[in-house]
């Protein structure tokens, strides 16, 4: 979010800038604006009729990026398009990618990220042997996201046949990116498969990081956890203070919680946990966390089935993820999925989950205070036709104008893209648009703190 200006004790700026001079918003109002519903509406997408794996990140400059990759073995291919401040398409997609050997996996996607000189990167998986979960992983880099795209740069250079992948990438500086992956150089992981045969092998799936600059050079590359939880998602956000980056952790005793660390000029700081769940797992429940930052504030959202009782939960931390207060409880019972996603604006903290019971599969979103001192409302954003695991894991991403997000969903065989974008309700009434039937919206304040 691009930063405010304050109103300035000069006059010909006073005059200039709106809302300066005027008197401050009382407490009051500012309670009642916060309190105020947001609805949901279609977003119609302009993107391939079958796509999934799905992912989307908004822009300093209000923009909305959608990847998606299209296609069947044998071909696929990875697309984009750029929504503009209002939602819309003013461009059709375009291919980053085409290729016949990729790994495609409803878990393992690929992600896009934009650095500070306007340059897109993206990345997915190629294979690397016959095995089935033989995969490299693979960036490339336009300098304006138009052709051409460079040649693609295998940022785990091991050259073991075994998994690499559950990316995370962020922006790092004037022009480069960082890059964590999970890397099985030392788990021989290449004929187990997710969730399948995980905790066995002769060594475990370890947490890697790289820097990557303009001219696809690599420096800086660490190993940061040398055993870690084998196929769930890691994901990073920019601090104040450098990237924030979680992962599901795995101890001796099979213990799978929650672990932050924080890169900064002097490297990354020891892993540690977000908190300690003590979830005791023997294989991988591939269901990764989320975190979102502003300045030093983040919060990190995660799922849980300590205790034996599948839960989403949520912590915020006010000092670039060096403490985090307890966590919130925002949904438990058999029917929580998990599958998360975070964001984190000046005026809101969002999660979004998913859940499942006899009528199917449905979307859920928290909006609570930044700090997740207050849970505003929860709202159904979608109920899904499809069911188990080829639904993937939902997209959101958050600008001054709206919450964005995009889902898997089937119809029939065939996987297709869903979107919604949820707005103040004012803001929808104005505009004349009209909402989807999602669910019933409450204001609710059904979250609570775990002891």
């Amino acid at each position: 979010m691009m930063p405010r200006l304050p109103c300035l004790a000069l006059l010909p700026l006073l005059l200039l800038l709106p809302g300066c001079g005027r008197e401050p918003a009382r407490p009051e109002a500012e309670a009642q604006t916060a309190d105020a519903p947001w609805r949901v509406s279609a977003w119609p997408l302009r993107i391939d009729a079958a796509a999934a794996q799905p992912d989307l990140i908004a822009t300093a400059d209000g923009r909305v990026w959608l990847s998606w990759i299209t296609g069947e073995a044998g071909k696929y291919a990875l697309r984009y398009a750029v929504a503009d401040r209002d939602g819309r398409w003013p461009e059709p997609p375009r291919s980053i990618a085409v290729g016949q050997d990729w790994f495609v996996n409803w878990a393992d996607t690929p992600h896009l990220a934009v650095s500070a000189d306007g340059a897109v990167w993206a990345h997915w998986l190629q294979k690397s042997a016959q095995a089935p979960y033989a995969y490299d992983v693979v960036l490339v880099r336009s300098a304006n996201g138009a052709a051409p795209w460079s040649s693609p740069l295998k940022v785990n250079t091991d050259g073991g046949q075994s998994e690499h992948g559950f990316v995370s990438i962020w922006p790092d500086g004037a022009d480069a990116v960082g890059v964590a992956w999970l890397d099985g150089r030392h788990s021989n992981s290449g004929e187990a498969g997710h969730g399948g045969g995980h905790g066995g092998g002769s060594g475990a799936m370890s947490l890697r990081s790289v820097r990557i600059g303009a001219n696809l050079h690599r420096f800086d590359e660490v190993e940061l956890d040398t055993m870690t939880c084998d196929c769930c998602q890691t994901d990073a956000a920019m601090t104040a203070r450098g990237p924030l980056l979680v992962y599901r952790d795995r101890s001796e005793g099979e213990v799978r919680d929650i672990a932050v660390t924080r890169g900064d000029e002097r490297g990354w700081t020891k892993p540690k946990p977000v908190h300690a769940d003590g979830w005791v797992m023997p294989a991988c429940p591939v269901n990764g966390p989320s975190v979102s930052a502003l300045g030093e504030a983040a919060v990190v959202a995660w799922y849980t089935a300590a205790g034996d009782t599948p839960t989403v939960q949520a912590a915020y931390s006010r000092d670039a993820g060096d403490r985090f207060a307890a966590p919130l409880v925002l949904d438990r019972g058999e029917q929580v999925q998990g599958r998360v996603e975070t964001a984190l604006s000046a005026d809101a903290a969002w999660v979004l989950w998913l859940r499942e019971d006899s009528n199917g599969q449905s979307l859920q979103l928290a909006r609570l205070a930044p700090d997740l001192s207050r849970e505003r409302q929860r709202i159904e954003v979608a109920r899904l036709q499809g069911r188990g695991r080829g639904t993937g894991f939902a997209q959101m991403a958050v600008t001054d104008e709206a919450v964005h997000v995009v889902w898997t969903d089937y119809i029939g065989r065939g996987a297709v893209l869903r979107g919604a974008r949820i707005q103040p309700e004012a803001t929808l009434v104005s505009k004349g648009e009209s909402n989807i039937a999602a669910g019933e919206i409450t204001g609710s304040a059904s979250g609570t703190r775990s002891p």
